[in-house]
């Protein structure tokens, strides 16, 4: 089975190595990731005085685990933290990380899923050792003191350890008996390095540690890194990359949460996505990460678009984009899926993976499992240095900053956008005509100014939202381009307003079984701009009011017909159809956002998800 192969969410890890010897650094650190979710945190620290590591555990947010710290008042460095979501054993303090082995020398923090553990468990049992814990990371720390040896390194012993691992990994490491070092060792989970004068740091995300430096080494599979207060060094030698945003991205900024904050950054999203990617008069798309393989992109006859939840729908937009106007046969593929199908690819079709966050579990392996059937493989990513990044042959970045929220929004929209500017790209090599590559990037270059007249009537849609929580099921209907923003639209209800029930179907599909939920308490929100199959939404709408179902529409500015049929409306601005999506979403954000807080929910942190899935 692939390292990446069992059921696991992202949890968070940081590190810490250099001349500041106060813990509550980590803290700080730690608390910048309480975005991905988890349940409990804990910490342990070298303390030179007492020559011995301390660890405090916490079941909850991290406010219970810093009453601790502070009434312990210890210091020191290193020092390891995590946060954790209960996977393997349920959420305790016994089973929140750092762990450590019998003697109380090694702890450890871990990211991912050790898929052999039980035989481990059984073995190390039977040598002796005492277990604490229900946990599948624990087994690492005692096996890594079976290989451990009066005098020898941490890192010789990490080493051997590893060897006897099946699964996926992301770790930091401290022990008593060696103590001016943290050992980190990645597979299949992301961990970075963060590279400062007189210390060094270790975290999962790049949010923990853009605050000390923006100079980082992203950790390969397979790859282990020692740091010591003034050093480091690695099995081999990586380049130091530069983080783009500012600490400043990762904070709210007087918006009371991240996603709201998030919400209103797309348009400037928008910006970011297409500024100086666009040869106007040309009627060209500049995209410098698609040029270096340019040659290979006009003999491709098939595209293939991986990817999973929010980026799926992106994904699929994109399918039609490809089709109508690049004229290239495309397919949209849940990554998930994709990895045990036998699909059919060769050297003249390109993969293009979408994601976030560049760690999708799923959406990894489809690139790994593409790469070996001859494809081109490319990427839609938004963070540097992340695993589909280094996986796939060339791509785009989205460079939009941090997207806290678990929900994602600013990165939906510039999916859309880069897409659309793919789109330009390859239809360029093909049929697309001058004018129509033009009309497409002028009308992109608007998207920014018209997106902001959507925000504007947050208001509105915050009254709606208030007017519509006490529904407990929306329905979402859309066509062509905005079929997949009924998806959308149906799944950021669900996620962030959870206590609501939301369902999504092409409109035309309505009538075939759906229809029947439909009564005076199911609402539905019909997206039905003025484009080719608006007379076609306009007959679901009817048969949704034939049933008694109330109707929110979202349809463009000046369609006053339309109040006949929407017990309410929003209004979006004109624009291409094939555009018509990053317009057509944003008020969906923003009535999920508002209905989450409505019923009183953490809109940022909802319950049961985390920012990335890393493994299946």
């Amino acid at each position: 089975m692939s390292p990446l192969g069992r059921a696991s969410i992202m949890c968070g890890i940081v590190g810490y190595i250099g001349k500041n010897n106060n813990p509550q650094l980590g803290l700080s650190a730690l608390r910048r990731l309480e975005y991905r979710g988890y349940d409990s945190a804990g910490i342990a620290v070298f303390n030179p005085e007492k020559q011995e590591i301390l660890c405090l555990k916490a079941k909850g947010k991290i406010d219970e685990l810093e009453k601790k710290f502070s009434e312990a008042r210890f210091s020191g460095s290193p020092f390891i933290l995590h946060t954790r979501w209960a996977t393997h054993g349920e959420p305790s303090e016994a089973n929140a990380h750092p762990h450590c082995d019998c003697q109380k020398n090694i702890y450890l923090v871990h990211n991912g899923i050790i898929e052999n553990y039980k035989e481990l468990k059984e073995a190390l049992i039977t040598e002796g050792h005492k277990f604490a814990s229900e946990t599948d990371t624990e087994v690492l720390a005692h096996l890594i003191e079976k290989y451990s040896n009066p005098g020898q390194p941490l890192e010789d012993a990490v080493r051997h350890a590893l060897k006897e691992v099946k699964g996926a990994y992301a770790l930091a490491i401290i022990s008593r008996n060696d103590p001016q070092k943290i050992v980190a060792a990645k597979l299949g989970s992301p961990l970075i390095l963060g590279i400062n004068q007189d210390e060094f740091l270790v975290a999962s995300d790049p949010a923990a540690i853009v605050s000390h430096t923006r100079q980082v080494i992203t950790l390969d599979d397979n790859e282990i890194a020692v740091l010591s207060p003034d050093n480091f060094f690695i099995l081999k030698e990586k380049p130091i990359e530069k983080i783009e945003w500012e600490v400043e991205d990762a904070q709210k900024q007087g918006f009371s949460h991240f996603m709201l904050k998030e919400i209103f950054e797309e348009p400037e999203a928008i910006k970011k996505s297409i500024v100086g990617r666009m040869i106007l008069e040309q009627g060209l798309a500049k995209l410098g990460g698609l040029e270096q393989v340019s040659e290979q992109l006009k003999k491709i006859e098939k595209v293939v678009i991986v990817a999973c939840g929010t980026a799926s729908y992106a994904g699929k937009v994109g399918e039609y984009m490809f089709e109508e106007y690049a004229k290239i046969s495309t397919k949209l593929e849940i990554g998930s899926e994709f990895r045990y199908k036998n699909a059919i690819l060769d050297d003249k079709t390109a993969v293009l993976a979408v994601s976030q966050s560049g760690e999708t579990a799923d959406t990894l392996e489809a690139i790994k499992e593409a790469k070996r059937k001859g494809c081109l493989c490319l990427g839609l990513v938004n963070t540097v240095g992340s695993s589909i990044t280094r996986e796939t042959d060339a791509g785009v970045y989205c460079r939009i900053g941090p997207e806290i929220a678990v929900a994602s929004s600013k990165a939906f929209v510039s999916q859309l956008c880069i897409l659309a500017l793919i789109t330009v790209f390859l239809g360029r090599q093909r049929e697309m005509s001058l004018v129509t590559g033009k009309r497409i990037l002028e009308e992109l270059e608007k998207l920014p100014n018209l997106a902001k007249k959507i925000l504007a009537q947050s208001d509105y849609i915050k009254d709606l939202a208030k007017k519509y929580s006490e529904y407990r099921n929306f329905y979402f209907l859309g066509r062509k381009y905005n079929f997949p923003i009924a998806l959308e639209g149906a799944l950021k209800l669900k996620e962030i307003a959870w206590k609501i029930h939301a369902e999504a179907t092409p409109a035309g599909e309505m009538k075939h079984g759906q229809i029947a939920l439909i009564d005076e308490n199911f609402p539905v929100v019909c997206i039905c701009p003025y484009d080719s199959i608006y007379d076609k939404m306009k007959n679901a709408m009817e048969e949704v009011k034939a049933r008694k179902g109330k109707i929110l529409a979202i349809t463009t500015e000046g369609n006053e017909e339309i109040k006949s049929l929407a017990d309410d409306v929003i209004y979006i601005p004109k624009t291409l159809e094939m555009l018509t999506p990053i317009l057509s979403v944003l008020p969906l954000h923003l009535f999920a956002a508002y209905l989450g807080l409505e019923l009183g929910l953490d809109i940022d942190k909802p319950r049961n998800l985390a920012k990335s899935v890393t493994v299946e």
